[in-house]
């Protein structure tokens, strides 16, 4: 492997070094944070002073195995809010952790690492994260395990339904926990999801568990109380069977399920039986 050669700058007798690090939500949300006293500007990104965000030591190797780094900060700012990161907000946002020159900040900055955070844990007013690499990929498995349900996700690539005419919008005009009412029935929305499109829940997903004509039983309860009424997007789902992939979707050559493939009870029944 080839290294690419330092730049002029970290080589120096007194090195002007600022961590930075750029942040990608899963939203489209992009935030930059600086341990400089200082905001920086790289690439067209404002990278706002962060004294308290820090990574520890991070290691790294030539061989396969997952470079491993935390990312400590304090929420202190809107930037990173206790409240999005009790709402999973940050859930897997891509992170890119940097090092450049103050004193020039668009010039060669050196990247340190990549991945996208892993468990977040928030300990009072400061939180810890988990960086996980590109290698984690490597942990999947190389082919998939047989199942009676289909294993694709409806309107994926593996499934190839088409979620435009599937997809509807609608008002939320109550909230009660975990359930929902909507200005207008919608169907086919048991096991669908449900984006809140406004207000204080904005961005979040929802999976639906169960549907009666306007009433959403959601999985889990809403993070904030949304005024109402509130925009949602609704996807439809499906329950993974294959006389639904057949009957409703018309979709029965590309299920991804083994139906009708015999399970362990067969192995294990006593001759005879």
């Amino acid at each position: 492997m080839v290294m690419e050669r330092a730049p002029d700058w970290m080589r120096e007798e007194l090195v002007t070094l600022a961590w930075c690090w750029r942040l990608s939500r899963r939203d489209g949300v992009v935030i930059g944070l600086t341990s400089h006293d200082r905001d920086l500007t790289v690439g067209g990104i404002v990278y706002r002073a962060a004294p308290g965000m820090k990574p520890s030591a991070l290691e790294t190797s030539d061989s396969l195995d997952a470079a491993t780094m935390d990312l400590e900060g304090a929420v202190t700012s809107d930037a990173i809010a206790a409240r999005d990161l009790d709402a999973g907000r940050w859930d897997g946002a891509e992170l890119e952790l940097f090092v450049t020159d103050w004193r020039a900040p668009g010039l060669a900055p050196v990247i340190v690492a990549q991945g996208s955070l892993g468990a977040i844990e928030r300990r009072g007013p400061a939180f810890a994260a988990e960086l996980q690499g590109v290698t984690r990929w490597l942990d999947r498995p190389v082919c998939p395990a047989t199942s009676p349900s289909c294993r694709a996700a409806l309107g994926d690539r593996a499934c190839r339904v088409d979620l435009g005419p599937r997809t509807h919008m609608r008002h939320v005009v109550a909230v009660d926990g975990r359930v929902v009412t909507l200005d207008a029935a919608a169907g086919g929305l048991a096991f669908g999801e449900l984006v809140w499109m406004e207000g204080a829940n904005c961005g979040l997903a929802s999976p639906v568990i169960l549907v009666e004509g306007a009433v959403l039983h959601l999985a889990e309860a809403p993070p904030f109380a949304p005024g109402a009424p509130v925009r949602v997007r609704l996807t439809e789902g499906c329950d993974k069977q294959l006389a639904t992939c057949r009957d409703r979707f018309a979709n029965a050559v590309n299920f991804r399920g083994e139906a009708h493939l015999p399970g362990n009870d067969l192995l294990t029944r006593y001759p005879g039986g």
